[in-house]
């Protein structure tokens, strides 16, 4: 499937991967089909947002159908409009034995197994309804809604039943309805959203149109497909019942925020309702609007919602319940922690916040067994946030997020990364935590592969243009791994320079200490590991020739207790790059040759090569005199970050052997400016001489 989405991003066709795999599946072993299919869909199809439609647009190719009888056509189209693939209703429908349809002009467009029947080639079935007429297409509905009932399939019979009829039935629509509900209980919610659409078609206007309208919003936002269910949910405002607006409210901005990247900024006492009736559902819709704001950093509106969750929760036991759930995710996200006694395992986005509070305390093995076990079937039927849609692809995708994000803070970075990928082709991963599935993503392809894979890039493509995803550091990452400190240091600079905007969760970028472009604290939500981590990097960066020896030990017995061996690797890839700089060969030796164990273990294939060539180049250059300014790139990056334009010239000229009288003639200043910018140069690298000045330089450069 990789390459098929790297020609649909050549030919501006971004796919989200799960839409490419509904497509390969549609028509397997035949890409340029799909590509052609892909490019007749629009651009909200591609990326997810909206269902594909039904018939796939195929193409039509009339040639195809030449030579088959009328009774064989007939046959061919019940099988195209069949809603599910049981035999018996068709051959109810034929009126022929199962040998008479082998031995037919169908056949060989048929795969009759197990009392199953199915298309060889869906391209005939698009061919087959395109040359029926409406009249044949309804009768064909109508005869296997008979077939159906004789079978005993409710389900089928009122399904095409709807179909057959040429205008909208109010009878249908309560049948479809109730239909769709039992189906999202019973975990399968595409059907559910595919029964509740042909119901809110059939039920016109009125509470029975506004009832079917808001699930099938409900139905298509718990698919990810947000723009289907905006479409649905904002035609029920200002006018529907207050009741229904009520419930509609929050899956409504849900589907804004995963659509458009943001949640809208509205005041929530506005859409308050005045009956006590409606409280439960008013505390869902603020609980999901102050987990999305909470999501997306914004703190404001997370605030407002929360005190519209509490004003809704007074009194009433469920609704108390969530919001002790909702306010204790949000805290979570914003790294303030949780008590983790807010709910079972399975009552909030399918035990995502007690998974995660659970590996925040330090327990990740936890955080996954909770995530697994809420993962059983029927386990989750009972969530708080989004009742009847517990095991629906966007309550999944959050669990799979959440798990790929634990095995990384466990370490295990390549077992994450298959994860993931197998994740993408079924799951909307781009949609949980604000992007979360991206980011993770492209870290992932970086420390395996060291450069992006198509998925990643297809990932990237399909995010909403408000939420994006910053590359800097990704580039800074891609640059370091494949040997061009130059590049990564200038990258880091200037995400440095953007503020350092980074994710909520802590996803491994790069060691700030060894860019000198470090954040001062660890994202909101991470593991203890991640504060140990940040104050080594701390450490290690900021300490003195004078005291390297006593504060290396101290770090290095530090490293020892890290856990996640991926983790471990990049500190000890500090430790021996600091311990170079600081003229311990061997120790510098030492920390590489543990750091590429480590990346191998963690299955980090890019890290582990990366850590490999400088153990080459140190091998290499032990005896190697570094000489010459021009030789001097690597540390002359390095050093920018640290030193202002003015010291880093003077810094350089010094290196390079000039007085400072020369220097001071060069940059025609005085020369007590130039012993100036000196002290200040050697305040900074921690060095007492230009002879260690000139020495840290040729270090750098090796190191680096």
């Amino acid at each position: 499937m990789e390459p098929l989405l790297d020609v649909l991003a050549e030919r501006d066709l971004p796919c989200a991967p799960h839409v490419v795999a509904r497509l390969v599946a549609a028509l397997p072993d035949d890409p340029e089909a799909v590509l052609a299919l892909a490019a007749r869909l629009g651009p909200e199809q591609r990326r997810g947002l909206r269902r594909l439609p039904d018939p796939l647009p195929l193409g039509a190719d009339p040639s195809r159908l030449a030579g088959i009888p009328e009774t064989d056509r007939r046959l061919l189209l019940a099988v195209a409009l069949s809603l599910g693939d049981r035999l018996d209703p068709v051959l109810a429908l034929d009126g022929r034995p199962v040998e008479g349809v082998l031995s037919s002009a169908a056949a060989r467009y048929l795969t009759i197994h197990a009392g199953r029947v199915r298309l060889t080639d869906p391209r005939i079935g698009a061919d087959v309804r395109l040359a029926a007429t409406a009249g044949e297409v309804a009768c064909a509905h109508e005869r296997l809604a008979a077939a159906a009932a004789a079978t005993g399939d409710r389900l089928a019979a009122a399904w095409h039943h709807a179909r057959a009829r040429p205008v909208a039935d109010r009878a249908s629509a309560v049948a479809l309805h109730a239909l769709a509900q039992a189906a999202a209980a019973d975990g399968k919610a595409e059907r559910a959203l595919l029964l509740a659409a042909e119901a809110a078609a059939h039920a016109a206007t009125g509470g029975l149109g506004e009832e079917t309208r808001l699930f099938a919003g409900c139905a298509a936002l718990a698919c990810g497909f947000a723009a289907d269910a905006e479409s649905w949910l904002s035609a029920l405002f200002p006018y529907a019942a207050e009741h229904r607006r009520v419930r509609a409210l929050g899956p409504l901005l849900a589907a804004r925020a995963f659509r458009h990247g943001t949640v809208p900024a509205i005041d929530p006492p506005r859409f308050a309702p005045i009956s006590v009736a409606d409280t439960t559902s008013w505390a869902r819709s603020a609980g999901l609007a102050a987990i999305l704001c909470a999501e997306r950093g914004d703190h404001r509106g997370e605030r407002r919602w929360l005190g519209a969750l509490r004003d809704a929760a007074v009194g009433a036991e469920s609704s108390g319940r969530l919001r002790d759930a909702a306010a204790s995710l949000c805290r979570l996200l914003a790294g303030e922690g949780g008590t983790g006694e807010e709910c079972a395992p399975g009552e909030l986005l399918g035990g995502v916040p007690v998974a995660l509070r659970a590996a925040c305390e330090g327990d990740i093995d936890e955080g996954l067994r909770l995530l697994r076990t809420a993962c059983i079937p029927r386990a989750t039927d009972g969530d708080l946030l989004l009742p009847g849609f517990g095991g629906a692809p966007i309550v999944r995708s959050y669990q799979a997020v959440t798990e790929v994000l634990l095995l990384v803070w466990r370490g295990d970075i390549g077992s994450a990364r298959e994860v993931l990928r197998q994740a993408a082709v079924d799951l909307p991963v781009a949609i949980p935590f604000a992007g979360l599935g991206v980011v993770l993503a492209r870290r992932l392809d970086l420390a395996v592969l060291g450069a992006l894979s198509p998925m990643a890039r297809s990932l990237t493509a399909v995010v909403p243009p408000a939420m994006g995803c910053d590359v800097l550091v990704d580039r800074a990452v891609e640059a370091f791994l494949a040997g061009s400190f130059e590049a990564a240091a200038r990258g880091m600079g200037l995400w440095r320079d953007r503020g350092a905007p980074q994710s909520s969760f802590a996803v491994p970028g790069l060691d700030g200490a060894l860019l000198a472009a470090r954040t001062e604290e660890a994202p909101p939500v991470h593991p203890p590991e991640t504060e140990v981590v940040v104050a080594l990097q701390r450490a290690i960066g900021g300490s003195s020739a004078g005291a390297w020896r006593t504060e290396h030990e101290a770090a290095r017995d530090a490293a020892r207790r890290l856990r996640s061996p991926f983790t471990r690797g990049r500190v000890e890839t500090l430790l021996g790059v600091h311990a170079g700089l600081h003229g311990d060969a061997a120790a510098a030796r030492d920390h590489l040759q543990q750091a590429e164990r480590l990346f191998e273990a963690a299955g980090a294939d890019a890290w582990g090569r990366a850590v490999r060539r400088r153990l080459d180049r140190l091998q290499a250059s032990v005896d190697e005199a570094d000489s010459g300014a021009e030789r001097l790139r690597a540390c002359r990056s390095a050093w920018a970050q640290q030193l202002t334009p003015r010291e880093l010239e003077v810094a350089m000229l010094a290196v390079g052997g000039s007085g400072n009288r020369a220097i001071a003639e060069h940059l025609s200043v005085s020369v007590r400016t130039v012993e100036v910018h000196l002290g200040r140069v050697f305040a900074k690298l921690h060095v007492r001489t230009r002879v260690e000045l000139t020495v840290l330089a040729h270090r750098t450069e090796r190191y680096l």
